[in-house]
């Protein structure tokens, strides 16, 4: 049984977390340094953004974790150390920095920024406040790290799951960023995830890999996949279950609590997209492979003109056609179903694609609530997925017209 707990990235036996404000954003009140940290050298597992430009914590990240191993990571947020001259020489700079603090080696850290894309970090002002992030590192500051890597997030974004592995209870648990430019084509802007599992760095990187093709893949808030886009995932075998090196039950287990964990983080990120009032999950069913249905639910959810209709409550069910139809999935138009579906009930659209006669009234109330989900039926086979996004605001440009003066 997978239960949620307390404690975020502190839930797992093993690790402390802290986060300050050091002087990296203007904004005092904001905190802007997040640091993570195992008692024990842990499994480490990475997936990074598919975009050819990517931020230099991501080319030192890579170099670090080459030996599947590290203690620690470290985070700033307010900007984004890419496209700025230097930019290597100064993320290697924080992590040497942070590793004399911290008494470990260097290449033993994961280090990853968030922010405005071009300009320089001044490694000044993170070097300043390690002492106090160091010092303050505790069991409960899981919160605190999550805060701290939010840029134009309205919620912090953390989870933590307690479960059984080899009869023994195991933890695992998340803190994401992400609010604006995601439509990420590995993760999604910044999630840090810890365990005290033990799993060896081959079958952690499988568990990850495999997890996000259904998971922050299948997320898309304004179709930009960032530059900065990283998932990480340390485990150091606290909890003491028999190591997995192989796809064997506790594997299949594992794999389960960690998609469990991350459709949680996905939904949050959704949720909490720039300008968003509504958290649309699009449900694909009846395709004729899974590509097919991750396809057609990509493609509904990063749609403006469906995101636009849902803000503004129309069942503009022929929009969710035209996603699917120009989406280059193999699909049989005629036999396409769909309804839309929310804490206010369900109304059905569409059936062999074509519009049917529907309340619209009803219909105004399903999509006025703040969570609604797109299902559409493909008849033409066994296969599923699922996508999440938010709907399209007035307030996203607003956001987005100023966002770096």
């Amino acid at each position: 049984m997978i239960k949620i707990i307390s404690g975020g990235v502190c839930a797992a036996k093993g690790f402390t977390a802290n986060g300050i404000h050091c002087g990296v954003r203007k904004n005092k009140s904001k905190k802007d340094l997040a640091l993570i940290v195992s008692e024990k050298a842990a499994s480490c597992a990475a997936v990074y953004t598919t975009n050819k430009v990517f931020g230099a914590p991501i080319t030192v990240t890579r170099n670090n974790t080459k030996d599947g191993k590290a203690k620690a990571i470290i985070c700033n947020s307010g900007i984004a150390n890419t496209c700025c001259t230097g930019g290597v020489e100064t993320a290697q700079r924080i992590c040497e920095s942070t590793a004399k603090a911290l008494n470990i080696k260097a290449d033993d850290i994961v280090i990853a920024s968030t922010g405005v894309i071009g300009q320089p970090l001044d490694p000044v002002p993170i070097e300043n406040g390690l002492p106090s992030l160091v010092e303050g590192l505790n069991e409960g500051g899981g919160a605190d790290a999550a805060e701290a890597i939010m840029t134009t997030d309205t919620v912090k974004k953390e989870i933590a799951l307690e479960f059984m592995l080899g009869g023994k209870i195991c933890h695992i648990g998340g803190i994401a960023k992400g609010s604006g430019m995601i439509h990420p084509n590995m993760a999604t802007m910044l999630v840090f995830i810890t365990s005290d599992v033990a799993i060896s760095p081959a079958m952690l990187q499988k568990a990850l890999s495999t997890d996000i093709k259904s998971t922050f893949n299948m997320i898309s808030i304004d179709g930009d996949t960032s530059t900065n886009d990283m998932v990480t995932i340390l485990c150091n075998g606290m909890a003491e279950n028999q190591e997995i090196t192989e796809e064997n039950d506790d594997f299949k287990v594992f794999m389960k609590v960690l998609n469990t964990l991350n459709i949680y983080l996905c939904r949050m990120i959704a949720a909490d997209g720039e300008g968003a009032t509504k958290l649309l999950e699009c449900s694909v069913s009846g395709a004729n492979s899974e590509e097919t249905a991750k396809t057609v639910a990509k493609s509904v959810i990063c749609s403006n003109l469906t995101k636009a209709a849902m803000f503004g409550a129309d069942a503009n069910w022929g929009r969710v056609l035209c996603a699917i139809g120009y989406s280059g999935a193999d699909v049989d138009v005629k036999k396409i179903d769909v309804s839309f579906k929310s804490r206010a009930g369900k109304v059905d659209v569409c059936k062999n694609g074509e519009g049917i006669e529907f309340s619209e009234d009803i219909a105004k109330s399903v999509l006025t609530e703040d969570e609604i989900e797109i299902a559409v039926n493909l008849n033409d086979g066994s296969y599923s997925s699922t996508a999440w996004g938010c709907d399209l605001t007035y307030d996203y440009v607003k956001i987005n017209g100023d966002y770096r003066t």
